[in-house]
Order: structure tokens, then C-alpha cells, then sequence
């Protein structure tokens, strides 16, 4: 399947198989999930959410610290 990816002002296209999730997903692009915010089609999403073909991904990396 193809989908769209947007991290930042990159834009990519990702192959990825049938019944991938968000958590997959981060984890084949090395991202750990608990620094970023994912939305499939401009909703929040959680990581066990299933990805569809055509569907847009965005990854918001989230700044925090102390």
C-alpha cells in the first residue's frame, strides 16, 4: 500500500503492508512514539490505529523537557 507521510515540511511517500499500523509505521522510520503526535486525515490518532491505503500521515514531533 502507499501512503502519504508529512513530518515537518517533508512530504513522502511510504510503502507499507496490508494491516500496518501507526506504531509499525514509527517504528520502521526509527521515530519512538512517545515523542511525537500522529493524525491519519487531519484526526488524532492513537498508535494502534490501522493505516489504509492513501491515507495522509502526519507526525508532529512534540518539544518537551525540564
Amino acid at each position: 500500500m502507499k501512503i502519504k507521510v508529512i513530518i515537518g515540511e517533508e512530504n513522502l511517500d511510504q510503502k507499507i503492508p496490508e494491516g500496518c499500523t501507526v506504531k509499525d509505521l514509527l517504528k520502521k522510520m526509527e521515530i519512538p512514539s512517545e515523542t511525537v503526535v500522529v493524525k491519519k486525515n487531519e484526526f488524532i490518532i492513537v498508535e494502534e490505529e490501522l493505516i489504509q491505503e492513501g491515507d495522509t500521515i502526519e507526525i508532529i514531533k512534540v518539544i518537551y523537557g525540564g
